[in-house]
């Protein structure tokens, strides 16, 4: 008996890339929503706390509401306005929600 050619699965539609990869820590703009807390190692003043507030909130739907936060300081707010412009607020994807305060890396 002769057999015929082997089944080709078809192409699967994973999402194999995230489109905003580069502002989760790797470019000069971090998206509030899913960068990691050490992406804000980059900023001074922002590391550990007003980072760990950020992270610890959310989502966003826009910079501006950062200023919202729980117990944010006085501080806190000014670094927040100083670094405002390098702040962007994309939707929050859930692969990378999960690592937002704790990816794993230590020192």
């Amino acid at each position: 008996a002769a057999f015929g050619a082997p089944a080709i699965p078809a192409a699967a539609n994973a999402k194999i890339d995230y489109e905003n990869v580069g502002y989760l820590g790797g470019s000069s703009i971090i998206d509030i929503n899913n960068a990691n807390v050490r992406a804000y190692l980059r900023l001074p003043g922002m590391y550990p706390n007003a980072a760990g507030k950020i992270v610890t909130h959310g989502p966003y739907k826009q910079v501006s509401d950062l200023y919202n936060i729980p117990g944010l300081t006085s501080g806190e707010k000014e670094v927040i306005k100083k670094y405002e412009s390098r702040f962007t607020a994309k939707e929050a994807a859930p692969e990378y929600v999960i690592d937002r305060i704790n990816n794993g890396l230590y020192r």
